[in-house]
């Protein structure tokens, strides 16, 4: 029975849902999301889910989580299924955070999960500068949803991508 082939992308989500790599990842590389206590929740080609608690360090004087914290959270979301499509990727692609627009609905507080389920657009824009070269966007939405089921925010992030091609 042939063993089969992991591709990059599935290498990537396999890291992503590990929590204890994942922490380490997040400790070196992305400190305060580390500190806010995000988690991811569930990824896949698809969708990404990233949750974040109400604690001490990210609270506002409010008593909700602090807007940049759940822009982080939202970010993260999106930013797995953007690095899904670029981890190990030959060529090379860089990405960029380059606009977010961000609606709050409700107070934040509890547990709030962010979803974004712009998987297969996001892969489509990957393979599209990856096969040309040319830098392109793709805006990614995110929607977090407290523990009662109420959305509490929604961001939208543009990414851009860009493959490094050799000349």
């Amino acid at each position: 029975m042939p063993a089969t082939t992991l591709t990059a992308a599935d290498q990537f989500r396999q890291l992503a849902a590990s929590p204890s790599k994942l922490r380490l990842f997040m400790l070196s590389r992305l400190p305060m999301a580390y500190m806010a206590g995000l988690r991811v929740g569930s990824i896949s080609e698809e969708r990404a889910e990233v949750t974040i608690p109400y604690k001490y360090l990210n609270k506002n004087p409010f008593n909700s989580i602090y807007f940049a914290s759940l822009s982080m959270a939202a970010e993260l979301s999106t930013g797995l299924l953007c690095m899904a499509q670029t981890y190990k990727s030959v060529p090379a692609v860089s990405m960029l955070v380059v606009h977010l627009e961000a609606d709050f609905m409700k107070k934040a507080v509890g547990k709030i999960t962010f979803t974004c389920e712009d998987g297969q657009k996001i892969k489509a824009v990957a393979d599209q500068t990856k096969a040309t070269g040319e830098g392109v966007t793709v805006v990614a939405t995110s929607k977090g949803i407290d523990e009662a089921g109420d959305k509490v925010a929604e961001f939208r992030f543009t990414w851009s991508l860009k493959a490094k091609l050799r000349k």
